[in-house]
């Protein structure tokens, strides 16, 4: 039940941060409407322990190994460092890059990285693929204890849903309320 909130909540944050991007100019010409609060403005706490990360790395492949989908999973601290990673028995290697870069995206932009993808496909938000470090694929999911980012988790080797299953369930590990 608890992974489903947190889901919704992940899922809530990105539609808000999707929401921004569809604003069209008031009628009449203009500028568009300034929100009053900037977007997932959560505070960088300490990053990440050794021991946290493999629970929540460990929770991921467990959910994982549920559905029998060979993931590559990392997990990043607040300030984008590496602190563990798996990949699992037969996950594509290419995917080993792309957990990293999701885990990394999510460290630095502060948000799932599923807003980017609904910025781009849903809002047509092209602009995003100028900036750095941004990778508009579902899968990576910042890490939020005691309302400060420690990390994030980033997991790649299906497809963006089932990577974002995975992620989240390793979220739902430091992601509690």
């Amino acid at each position: 039940m608890h992974i489903r909130s947190l889901t919704v909540a992940a899922l809530g944050l990105a539609m808000l941060a999707g929401g921004a991007w569809a604003q069209q100019a008031p009628a009449g010409g203009g500028a568009e409407a300034l929100p009053e609060k900037i977007p997932f403005d959560i505070p960088y706490g300490a990053p990440i322990r050794l021991e946290q990360a493999r629970h929540v790395l460990a929770a991921a492949e467990a959910e994982a190994h549920k559905h029998k989908w060979p993931m590559n999973c990392a997990v990043l601290d607040s300030g984008a460092n590496l602190v563990s990673f798996d990949h699992m028995d037969g996950a594509q290697l290419g995917s080993i890059a792309i957990a990293q870069h999701k885990a990394r995206a999510a460290v630095k932009f502060r948000r799932p990285t599923a807003a980017f993808e609904d910025g781009l496909q849903k809002h047509g938000a092209t602009y995003l693929m100028t900036l750095d470090d941004v990778i508009a694929s579902r899968g990576g999911v910042p890490l939020i204890a005691g309302g400060r980012l420690i990390g994030a988790i980033g997991c790649s080797g299906g497809i963006g849903p089932q990577d974002e299953d995975v992620a989240n369930a390793g979220a739902a590990v430091v992601n509690k309320k």
